[in-house]
């Protein structure tokens, strides 16, 4: 939106209430941003950190309180912004996040002749003369729109195969709102990247424009009505996903008609179970299903709560189970593009690995980190996060105290906030879909770990890119060979530099730890090279098998030299 634009939409004639609105957002920002600058800037030059240290928590709890409330009075938009910002665990505090995150996109109904006022004059006719008929009690409100039952003509039946039909309809003036709310939050954002401790961790301007696309698409319902479409292709083949039609014909950009596929909600496990279904057999099936979106498809739906997914029962005695899911709401999507797919199988291998260098070198590759980051002190705070985890497999977590996890996450999230980069939204809206889908999850089955339906998909993604993971794993083998073979030699040049006097020892113990640094080293080579011929020998013997067969034999040599190098020094 052009600054011409966002003037015009705040000083329209009429738009009294826009200009209230505008005036109400900047003080509230202007307000909590002095006290941020008071506290976090002047008090510290005056030698009095400890005061602004000691009351940050608080102050930050009752600026996300008082953003609450203003959320909730004003409605439209700045609920949006309270969603978006409890999600951003990398950029806010978790005291801000943590109030935030309850705030419920939810406002009382608009009065029904506002909404037919408005379906009339987009349809270009009376609603009575496009549709049977309407109910005017909506099914769902919401800050952006709102939803209502209704009947297709019998002749618009015919031709679309479809009966009962749900007629979404904007909130009447919710174009100024959005207009008058990014232009105050464009205004807000030009403020912060003028002060440095936020404009070194975040380009706040940046996350402007980013909640501004996702909001305008939200609000245009022939995006919405496309990625209705485009997701129903994804899983035509599949008879566990369902997903409404558009009745293109009775769709605007401010009016969208589907199908009314309202069913059993995902979560009334009494309704499932009186039709039959085991809640427990569903909760596998939703994960699986999402992260096909996400891992195969590179198209999912980013908003996955239980008010947007249904069980469907199905009454074919043929088909291979009795139900199937079906998704609504395609305003919110995300795209996992080739990019973050190879960062994103990065992150996993360096994950697995709890490898704090290599999961450094995933998020460069991503994108994320600004210049200025201190990739060195990542790494080391990385290394010692996963020091608490290291070595063990996906089972061995499943055993970890939840509490665990949870500091775990506290100090992550204390990491990340200290460092100068951002997630990009596609990756936020992958974390917010795994998080909701895991809750979706853990509410139908208390037993439910996510961590059983992640493995496969972990193995898929890590063989997708290139089709042959062997080939990944040989080439970081080969890499740490490499290392290893000249780790010997460059132990010996230091003791030839210590023997001679050329570098300054101050511990009389380091000969003892170079042999045996010397000794590991040794052992280290065998073993890398065992595993080099052995995934060669795997490699190969698909297509010779007696040459492959070879090197898996060989193999044994290094390994049985690598033990006898360890025994020996008992």
């Amino acid at each position: 939106m052009s600054s011409t634009s966002q003037r015009s939409s705040v000083s329209a004639p009429g738009s009294g209430n826009t200009r209230a609105r505008y005036r109400r957002i900047l003080r509230f920002a202007a307000w909590h941003l002095a006290v941020a600058w008071w506290f976090e800037l002047i008090l510290p030059r005056l030698g009095l950190a400890k005061i602004a240290e000691r009351t940050r928590a608080k102050r930050m709890r009752r600026f996300a309180r008082r953003f609450h409330a203003l959320a909730l009075d004003l409605g439209g938009l700045m609920i949006k912004v309270g969603q978006f910002m409890s999600s951003r665990l990398d950029v806010l505090p978790p005291e801000i996040t943590a109030e935030l995150e309850g705030l419920q996109d939810e406002v009382p109904p608009v009065p029904f002749p506002a909404i037919r006022a408005l379906a009339e004059a987009e349809l270009h006719a009376p609603l009575d003369k496009v549709f049977a008929s309407v109910e005017e009690t909506p099914i769902a409100a919401a800050s952006l729109g709102q939803a209502h039952r209704a009947l297709l003509l019998p002749l618009d039946a015919a031709e679309t195969g479809l009966d009962s039909v749900v007629l979404k309809v904007q909130r009447p003036g919710i174009d100024a709102i959005v207009a008058v709310d990014l232009a105050a939050l464009r205004k807000v954002g030009g403020w912060l990247s003028h002060v440095r401790f936020v404009s070194s961790r975040a380009n706040v301007p940046a996350l402007v424009e980013e909640f501004g696309q996702t909001s305008l698409e939200e609000i245009d319902y022939l995006q919405e009505a496309a990625n209705a479409d485009r997701f129903a292709n994804d899983f035509a083949d599949d008879d566990k996903v369902a997903v409404p039609h558009v009745v293109w014909e009775r769709t605007t950009r401010r009016v969208l008609t589907l199908e009314d596929v309202t069913a059993i909600k995902i979560t009334d496990s009494e309704a499932l179970l009186a039709a039959g279904i085991d809640p427990a057999e569903v909760a596998p099936v939703f994960a699986s299903v999402m992260f096909d979106q996400m891992f195969t498809n590179g198209f999912f739906h980013a908003d996955p709560h239980p008010g947007n997914i249904f069980i469907t029962p199905i009454v074919d005695p043929a088909a291979e189970r009795s139900w199937k899911l079906t998704f609504i709401d395609f305003g919110m999507m995300g795209e996992v593009p080739p990019k973050t797919r190879t960062g994103l199988r990065r992150l996993l291998i360096a994950a697995a690995a709890r490898d704090g260098k290599g999961l450094v070198a995933a998020i460069s590759d991503v994108g994320v980190l600004a210049a200025s980051a201190d990739t060195a002190e990542l790494e080391r705070a990385m290394t010692a996060l996963f020091g608490r985890f290291g070595g063990m497999g996906f089972a061995e977590l499943r055993e970890v105290d939840p509490r665990e996890f949870k500091d775990f996450a506290v100090e992550f999230g204390e990491v990340v906030r200290s460092l100068p980069f951002q997630l990009p939204e596609n990756f936020l809206l992958i974390i917010r879909a795994m998080s909701l889908t895991s809750g979706v999850c853990s509410s139908l089955d208390s037993r439910f770990n996510l961590w059983d339906s992640v493995e496969p998909y972990a193995a898929k993604l890590l063989r997708e890119e290139r089709g042959n993971i062997v080939q990944d794993v040989g080439r970081q083998a080969l890499d740490a060979a490499g290392v290893a073979l000249r780790l010997p030699m460059r132990l010996d040049e230091l003791l030839t530099r210590i023997e001679a006097g050329s570098l300054p020892v101050a511990n009389p113990k380091l000969e003892r730890q170079v042999e045996r640094l010397n000794r590991t080293a040794r052992r280290l080579v065998s073993t890398v090279m065992f595993g080099v011929l052995l995934i060669a020998g795997a490699a190969v013997r698909a297509d010779d098998t007696v040459f492959g067969s070879v090197l898996m034999v060989v193999s044994v040599v290094p390994l049985l030299h690598g033990l006898w190098v360890g025994r020996r020094h008992h």
